[in-house]
């Protein structure tokens, strides 16, 4: 139990380190984990997020114990020098004729750290064994790679060990884990995936989702461009990038107006005109803005209203935010489904 004890205790400032970013890992996931809830199940169920923010704490949990603590001071391994890497897969046998207990303890939890990353694999994420054992065996990998150079260029050197063996175990892990989460759902069954009706009667949560995935998408076709072209004018040319005697400034934010005017149009006009009300937001989480039919010329102008909605939130945005959120505890509806169908 000595032994035990004192293992485990090596680990108890990377467990402090996993619960004090649990909670803003929490809070910087929460629209893709609402997103994906939406997709997946068409709705939000309290389990389906408690097991979402489980696995956030479990995520932060498997970097700090694998990562944490980082390397401090003036030298020391990955400041001053580097830790070699071990690419014997039988090494293991050797640690514990060499160290007892202990090596045998660390080579359990190798396997032991994985099991809920099958766990979710199987239970949460419902994918099967091949590509749970593909998950495992790359996110162990990625961990491998990150303590090998350095925190992928952070530090100059490895400031942990490599070690191939360890790749194995934890991959044998996530397999244990996701036949556990199959034998779980025998006493718990879990409804299987389908695919969730369209809504049109979305709720305020969803919606916010929805625009947000939307916003992103302006973002990368407004930006993009222009990052694309003044990456390549820096390379190719050395000098920055620009059009028609305008100089780099107002290039940006010619075109920044153009890509944005294509964008809005193409995913808050076009796209949901032809997809029945669904942006590609829309379409992610499952819903329709369209709450009532319409068409001609009242249909035109439901959009008409709606992009100017938009365009008022992106210039006023806290006054549009607040009376919205006001409306739509009143009314439970937004001010453009009102226009007449």
């Amino acid at each position: 139990m000595g032994a035990l004890g004192s293992f485990l205790s090596s680990f108890s400032e990377s467990f402090t380190a996993a619960v004090i970013m649990w909670p803003f890992l929490s809070f910087l996931l929460t629209m893709p984990i609402l997103a994906f809830l939406y997709h997946r199940d068409g709705r939000l169920r309290f389990a389906s997020a408690a097991a979402a923010y489980c696995s956030v704490l479990y995520l932060a949990g498997l970097a700090c114990f694998t990562l944490y603590p980082l390397p401090t001071g003036d030298a020391g391994p990955g400041i001053t020098y580097g830790i070699p890497p071990q690419l014997n897969p039988l090494n293991f046998i050797f640690d514990i004729v060499k160290d007892g207990w202990k090596a045998v303890f660390q080579t359990f939890f190798n396997v032991v750290l994985f099991l809920p990353l099958g766990f979710i694999a199987g239970r949460f994420l419902q994918i099967k064994l091949p590509a749970a054992t593909i998950l495992a065996l790359v996110v162990s990998c990625l961990i491998e790679t990150a303590q090998l150079t350095g925190l992928f260029g952070i530090y100059p050197y490895a400031y942990r060990t490599f070690e191939v063996d360890d790749i194995i175990f934890n991959t044998l892990g996530g397999m244990l884990g996701w036949f556990c989460a199959k034998l779980f759902a025998r006493t718990l069954p879990q409804a299987p995936v389908g695919s969730p009706e369209i809504t049109h009667d979305p709720g305020l949560i969803r919606r916010v989702v929805a625009l947000w995935i939307d916003l992103i998408l302006i973002a990368l076709v407004t930006f993009g461009p222009w990052m694309f072209f003044d990456l390549a004018s820096e390379v190719l040319f050395d000098k920055a990038f620009s059009l028609f005697g305008m100089n780099a400034v107002q290039t940006e934010s010619v075109l920044a107006m153009v890509c944005f005017a294509i964008a809005f149009s193409g995913v808050e006009f076009i796209f949901p005109w032809i997809k029945n009300g669904s942006t590609p937001g829309g379409l992610i989480v499952r819903m329709s803005f369209e709450t009532r039919e319409r068409s001609g010329s009242k249909r035109v102008l439901f959009y008409l209203v709606r992009g100017a909605f938009l365009i008022a939130l992106f210039a006023l945005p806290q006054i549009v935010v607040l009376f919205t959120l006001v409306f739509y505890l009143i009314t439970r509806k937004m001010p453009y489904d009102y226009l007449p169908g």
